[in-house]
Order: structure tokens, then sequence, then C-alpha cells
């Protein structure tokens, strides 16, 4: 299975948006195929990458079975992605969160199939349920 790494890039904390993903790779590698966006060299706020990274993502999206999501804030794109998934492919999409349900978007609350306090519970999520 193929799970797609989803979560705020553009405007980020430095490190941030690759550690998580990082940390994800080294857990679920041996089990699971992962694409992360991070693996494309392209600079935000380019004009001629800007159509490429929404392509180029969106393309990830399609050939996932997982969307794995870092709901850690508001993210245009992120959320982009979760409406496409779970919207229009009917994906699995699974999030992890500090925010309290009262403080997520409905629209994130209702696409994501799971949210879950944190990586490390998601993860476990699923190895448990979709692991072979």
């Amino acid at each position: 299975m193929k799970i797609y790494l989803s979560g705020p890039i553009m405007d980020e904390q430095p490190g941030v948006a690759r550690d998580w993903r990082e940390w994800v790779k080294s857990r679920l590698g041996g089990q699971f195929s992962l694409l992360d966006p991070m693996r494309r060299k392209f600079v935000d706020r380019q004009v001629d990458s800007a159509n490429e990274i929404v392509e180029f993502d969106l393309r990830d999206v399609r050939e996932a079975d997982i969307i794995l999501v870092n709901y850690n804030r508001p993210s245009i794109g992120t959320s982009m992605e979760v409406f496409y998934a779970a919207h229009d492919l009917g994906k699995f999409v699974v999030a992890f969160s500090p925010l309290a349900f009262a403080d997520c978007s409905p629209w994130m609350a209702r696409f994501c199939t799971k949210i879950l306090p944190d990586l490390e519970t998601a993860v476990n999520y699923i190895e448990t349920h979709f692991a072979d």
C-alpha cells in the first residue's frame, strides 16, 4: 500500500515539514511505500514551479491508498489535498493534530476519516488497520 504524507510545507518552521515525514519513513518504510512531496526540489512562490508543485502533489494523492495528514495548523494546500482525496477519490484520510475538536475546521473534521491527537497514535492506527 502507498501512503501520501500531506501537511504544511509553505511557510512552515525550518525542519518541521521534513522532520515528521522522516520519522514516518523510518517507522513505516518497511511496510508501506511512502510518497513524500519533499522529495521534489521546487521553490515556493516561484511562478514557474507553482503548477508543477500542485500537479505532482495531486498525482501522489491519486496514487496513494491512504493519506496521512499533519494538521498542526491551517494550510490551504493540505486542505485541498484532503478534500480531493476524500471527496473526489474516496481515499482513507488519517490526520494527526494538536487541535481540540472544537478548534478544527469543519471541513477538515468532515473530510478526514480519522483525526488523532499525535503522530505516533496515527502511525499505530495505520499499522493496526492497514499493515499486512
